[in-house]
């Protein structure tokens, strides 16, 4: 075999290992989240995979003909990376939350068959190119090199062009049926002395279109799919005009077609009564919106408080998209829309002067960590006014350990802090969402109180030293350690 055709066979077949990799954490989050914890399983599950695959492929090509494994190998490999969809959605379906155990085990059922399978062709490769002992460690050098290469070529094709165009079902299936062709083809390429494929040609054919048929009718559990999240919209079955986002496994925003004044999570009412209680009634407000979701906010700050301005960073330009298509909104001077990463945009919104900033965005259950430390968190202090307030939405359950991680953190920036969230003790509030408030001027909680007294509202409103008792022993986040995941891992689960 001319080393130009080895080296990339083996270059091609790691970088179908990184694309199902790189894949597999947007495949996952709609059954398991998009967490820390679910690229760590990912990552050492794909490990495993190539580790078993590059020892037993050595294994084998030492005790079987090299050349004769090499075409169906691959052909193995394109056929499992066809089965990786219907497996994890099936998988996936079943098993009901997120969690390490949950995480490896789709993992492994989806992607550690086809890594070791694809991993096995590069000693497989090696083993026919050894045609003179004198050069082994230039024939394996040589290989491994393309290897790594191809395994950069295959990540970075993947997160910077492949998920910015395609779909993952159609990345897959592309993947699958590339893999399975240029497997055939080898497999009669180098099969020793021209022997008789019918059969064996039959049987393959069998199975790929045995697997391909199963990806392709297994059910899309998105209505689109962005580089960041599955998004679904469904309707609300007790409103003609409630529409629901859904990111991944995340209930996140509803929009009332009808009536933009609506709000209908608790949450959201939450920082209804805190705009409430900023500004007179009907008086124009100037909001920075960290996450846009369907644009719930920025409607209802427009619709009950006519002449307001509100800035939106969003960073998935798809849900901007999306909240057109499907949530009615209409773009419009009043409501500006950056679709960026805030930790880039706040620095360049210093002294802009607003009167109250927005925090409302999610990657899975958490808030991403780099929005969530003291020097992101200084930065959002420096884009208000003297009075302004920042208000964000955090979610986890006991023993609130995130919520606690960012209380402390506020509280190093700013002067004043609250937590509003479900009645009782907060601690041990039922899992769920919390909205901490923080202001270097006293904050407006008798307001927010009388607010959520008049539309029947039950939260808590806790200040001053009750704020330092839930905070206690809890850790400032910084850029240096936010670990945001593990602190929610309990929810999460």
């Amino acid at each position: 075999m001319p080393s130009v055709v080895a080296g990339f066979i083996v270059f091609a077949t790691t970088a179908a290992v990184l694309v199902l990799e790189i894949l597999a954490g947007r495949m996952l989050a709609p059954y398991v989240g998009d967490t820390l914890e679910t690229y760590t399983g990912i990552i050492g599950v794909v490990l495993a995979g190539i580790a078993l695959g590059s020892w037993y492929g050595g294994k084998l090509a030492d005790r079987l003909n090299p050349r004769a494994m090499l075409g169906p190998t691959v052909v193995l490999g394109g056929a499992l990376t066809l089965l990786v969809l219907p497996l994890v959605t099936v998988v996936g379906q079943g098993l009901g939350g997120g969690g390490p155990v949950a995480i490896v085990a789709l993992s492994t059922v989806g992607f550690f068959a086809p890594a070791a399978v694809l991993s096995a062709v590069t000693p497989t490769v090696i083993k026919v190119q050894l045609g003179d002992l004198g050069h082994t460690g230039r024939v394996v050098g040589r290989l491994s090199a393309l290897s790594t290469v191809g395994a950069i070529f295959g990540t970075f094709l993947t997160g910077f062009v492949l998920v910015a165009h395609f779909g993952s079902r159609t990345i897959v299936l592309g993947l699958g049926a590339v893999t399975v062709a240029a497997g055939v083809a080898l497999w009669w390429w180098v099969r020793p002395r021209r022997s008789n494929m019918r059969a064996s040609a039959a049987t393959t054919a069998v199975l790929v279109v045995l697997a391909g048929g199963l990806t392709a009718a297994t059910p899309v559990p998105c209505d689109y799919e962005s580089t960041y999240y599955c998004i679904e919209v469904k309707n609300d079955s007790d409103n003609p005009s409630g529409r629901i986002l859904w990111l991944d496994r995340l209930r996140h925003s509803y929009v009332d077609l009808a009536d933009p004044t609506h709000l209908e999570f608790g949450y959201m009412k939450l920082f209804g009564d805190v705009l409430a209680a900023t500004a007179p009634p009907g008086a124009p407000l100037d909001v920075l919106h960290i996450g846009g979701g369907a644009l719930t906010l920025p409607r209802y700050v427009e619709a009950t408080r006519p002449g307001s301005h509100s800035t939106v960073i969003e960073l998935d330009a798809k849900l901007v998209e999306v909240a057109e298509q499907e949530f009615g909104f209409q773009p419009r001077s009043s409501i500006d829309i950056i679709t960026d990463d805030a930790r880039r945009v706040l620095p360049q919104r210093v002294d802009d002067g607003y009167d109250v900033a927005v925090g409302d965005a999610f990657g899975g259950l958490a808030v991403p960590w780099h929005l969530t430390t003291v020097e992101a968190v200084a930065q959002v202090q420096r884009s208000l006014t003297s009075h302004g307030v920042y208000m964000v939405n955090v979610i986890d359950g006991p023993p609130m350990a995130f919520p606690r991680a960012e209380a402390a953190t506020l509280s190093r920036v700013f002067d004043h802090v609250a937590v509003l969230g479900r009645p009782g003790p907060i601690n041990a509030a039922q899992r769920g969402n919390l909205v901490l408030l923080a202001s270097d001027a006293p904050l407006p909680v008798e307001g927010v109180r009388r607010r959520i007294a008049a539309r029947n509202g039950n939260q808590a409103v806790i200040t001053g030293d009750a704020v330092q008792a839930f905070i206690g022993n809890a850790e400032v986040l910084t850029d240096n350690h936010a670990p945001v995941d593990q602190l929610i891992t309990a929810y999460a689960r």
